[in-house]
């Protein structure tokens, strides 16, 4: 009998299943097999896991499907769309959105359960903490880090960008505290190639909206980017993956101009 909950904590305990609102985890995949096992197994308590697969010739697929997610097979749309659309899949209306190398700290588990008891708000960020050359960086660029994953989606979504997507909502944000641990297990030449895509999409981007780019944006972004988060923001305490990282960084911001810069010049000479 010692071992059996009291009335009172038992009618709290099942009325708060009662009331806690259902849970869709969302992901997009592709070829992420080493390591998505990690990113399921710290959702299992979700009311429904959904994989959005982009055409995985690893066992992105098997796996999703070994820890029962819903798997849909959907061509590549874009970040955003693909996102939406994801979103769109799930069977409830509130979502926490993942990335296949993300996985919520055990803190933020336990604060998004308290949500869904209770929400104040319609839609949630919380920091994320990215591993980088094998050290979860706590300052500059890399953290906080804040991302917006858990919402209604009836009052938010996804936006249309192909890259550097990020949820829309004209409602009221909160804040959690956990952290949102992303590890992507990339090396340097891996993440700098995922960087060249990224730069690429982002100045195909900047060049459909008719933006332009000259020597003092070039030259400027860059130095502006590395003040701000390496100086102002105390990048350099992460010590060297922290100056690598900002100097990836400042590498971006200064090649997606030169590439969009080229994508006018290309115009100009068709």
């Amino acid at each position: 009998m010692d071992a059996l909950l009291p009335v009172s904590s038992l009618y709290k305990w099942v009325n708060q299943e009662k009331m806690r609102r259902p849970l869709s985890v969302v992901l997009i995949t592709k070829n992420a097999a080493s390591q998505l096992e990690k990113t399921l197994a710290s959702v299992q308590w979700a009311d429904e896991i959904v994989v959005v697969d982009s055409g995985s010739t690893d066992d992105t697929v098997a796996i999703a499907s070994a820890y029962k997610a819903k798997v849909i097979h959907q061509d590549w749309l874009g970040f955003g769309p693909q996102k939406q659309l994801a979103v769109a899949k799930a069977s409830h209306d509130w979502v926490l959105c993942l990335d296949a190398d993300e996985w919520p700290s055990e803190k933020l588990t336990n604060e998004i359960k308290d949500v869904l008891n209770n929400p104040q708000a319609e839609a949630y960020r919380f920091p994320r903490s990215n591993r980088f050359m094998g050290r979860f960086l706590k300052h500059g660029e890399g953290y906080p880090d804040w991302s917006l994953r858990l919402f209604n989606r009836q009052a938010a979504r996804w936006s249309d960008d192909l890259v550097h997507e990020y949820v829309q909502t004209d409602k009221p944000v909160a804040a959690l505290t956990g952290d949102l641990m992303h590890e992507s297990g990339e090396d340097i030449a891996l993440y700098l190639n995922k960087q060249n895509r990224y730069t690429t999409l982002q100045a195909e981007t900047l060049y459909k909206r008719g933006k332009k780019a000259g020597w003092g944006r070039l030259v400027f972004s860059p130095l502006l980017r590395f003040i701000k988060f390496y100086l102002v923001r105390r990048g350099f305490l992460d010590g060297l993956p922290g100056l690598v990282h900002i100097s990836i960084g400042c590498f971006n911001s200064y090649i997606k101009y030169a590439k969009l810069n080229e994508l006018h010049r290309l115009e100009r000479e068709k």
